[in-house]
């Protein structure tokens, strides 16, 4: 990419970010009556539930505090990760330390599930809160050590040798799953300046050897969503499956470590992951990235396996943009415009502002809706941030060489 190019992406994501995504959120989804975020928006930003998911809780306030602690100089980002966290401290955490799914709109308990993606973004969001430089030292303080108490509750959580709560009957078909992995390893290094790198780095290699070892399989170039305990392959239509987004946004993760650490042979093995990923997920026939793929090109159980959403674009963005400014390789830089270009001339609504979610495989919108139980404010502006940030970086190094 020459000095223009990253000069004009750096200026579309700041636009969209600042000037499209955020306004919308802050606009519609803002619960000034009840505290937290309300996350179901039709196209135009009007509510259409007011359940709110805990994990968006956690999620809105990590995005709030990062952009304070990111981009300094709004005193509205601040206000809006405590107003976050008030919430989700208050009404996030049943009496037994295990944090709820979903709450309705006074932040009373509807439900509780197996899983702790709750914890994820919990402990991601008190972290990005712990981290600020211009906070009470009390508050800082109280972030810090509820940082350190959600992470090691979902530490134990996904490394216990069960891992976290089975799907099936792990007696007649035990197995565990890239996703809880992934998790752990973002979270870990996320947190790394808040529970300190002796506890963080282990943590880190247990879950990068656990990745490379079990999940990536050289030998038909995928890396499964799911294999058995000790990374043997699974001969069910769980154990065939690929989900680019997951594969995608674990390359970046092991891509960021690489790049603290100085790591090459790191980097080489996420960037496989990276190439991979693309290679399977990348649609021929209409472009964009295929949400499921069984691996053997059988059929799928998944009814969405052909749909194209949001969030896997999200990824894919910021991983090509990452792997190219690492490499420089120009294949990456090749890839990005391919993907940013499909990206954003179907998920982007002119209109209306921030992003359709789910759309056909031919690109066409299965749903107009802004946000649900699982599309909010965190993938959209995530991906602009970082890509914006990254962009300016790479402005820097230009200019420096």
């Amino acid at each position: 990419m020459n000095p223009k190019r990253i000069a004009e992406l750096g200026e579309f994501y700041r636009d969209a970010l600042l000037g499209d995504t955020l306004p919308f959120w802050t606009k519609h989804g803002v619960d000034r009556v009840c505290g937290g975020f309300l996350t179901h928006l039709t196209r135009e930003g009007r509510v259409w539930c007011t359940d709110k998911p805990v994990w968006f809780a956690g999620r809105a306030t990590w995005l709030f505090a990062t952009l304070h602690n990111q981009l300094g100089g709004e005193g509205a980002w601040l206000e809006l990760a405590r107003h976050g966290e008030f919430f989700l401290t208050r009404h996030g955490f049943d009496a037994d330390g295990r944090m709820y799914f979903l709450l309705d709109r006074a932040g009373r308990p509807l439900r509780k599930r197996r899983y702790h993606y709750s914890e994820v973004f919990a402990a991601l969001a008190y972290g990005a809160l712990a981290q600020m430089k211009d906070a009470a030292a009390e508050a800082v303080a109280d972030w810090r050590a509820r940082a350190v108490g959600v992470f090691e509750r979902l530490a134990r959580a996904l490394t216990a040798p069960s891992g976290a709560d089975a799907k099936v009957n792990p007696d007649v078909r035990p197995m565990k799953g890239l996703s809880p992995v992934m998790c752990l390893l973002g979270v870990a290094d996320a947190l790394r300046p808040v529970i300190g790198a002796e506890r963080a780095e282990p943590i880190i290699d247990a879950a990068i050897r656990e990745v490379l070892e079990h999940f990536v399989r050289p030998e038909d170039e995928s890396i499964r969503e799911a294999v058995s305990p000790d990374g043997a392959l699974i001969d069910a239509p769980e154990g065939r499956v690929m989900n680019p987004g997951h594969a995608i946004e674990t390359a970046w993760f092991l891509m960021e470590i690489a790049r603290r650490r100085s790591d090459q042979h790191l980097l080489a093995s996420a960037t496989r992951i990276l190439d991979w990923s693309i290679a399977r997920g990348w649609d021929s026939a209409h472009g964009g990235l295929l949400y499921f793929i069984d691996v053997e090109g059988l059929p799928s159980p998944y009814l969405e396996h052909d749909m194209k959403l949001w969030w896997p674009h999200c990824e894919a963005l910021y991983a090509l943009l990452l792997a190219h400014h690492l490499t420089g390789r120009a294949e990456y830089a090749e890839q990005y415009e391919r993907m940013h270009a499909w990206t954003m001339a179907h998920f982007p609504d002119p209109e209306h502002g921030e992003w359709y979610g789910y759309l056909h495989r031919d690109g066409t919108p299965a749903s107009t809706m802004k946000g649900g139980l699982w599309k909010g404010p965190f993938h959209v502006p995530r991906a602009q941030l970082m890509c914006m940030l990254l962009l300016e970086e790479m402005a820097r190094d230009g200019a420096c060489a």
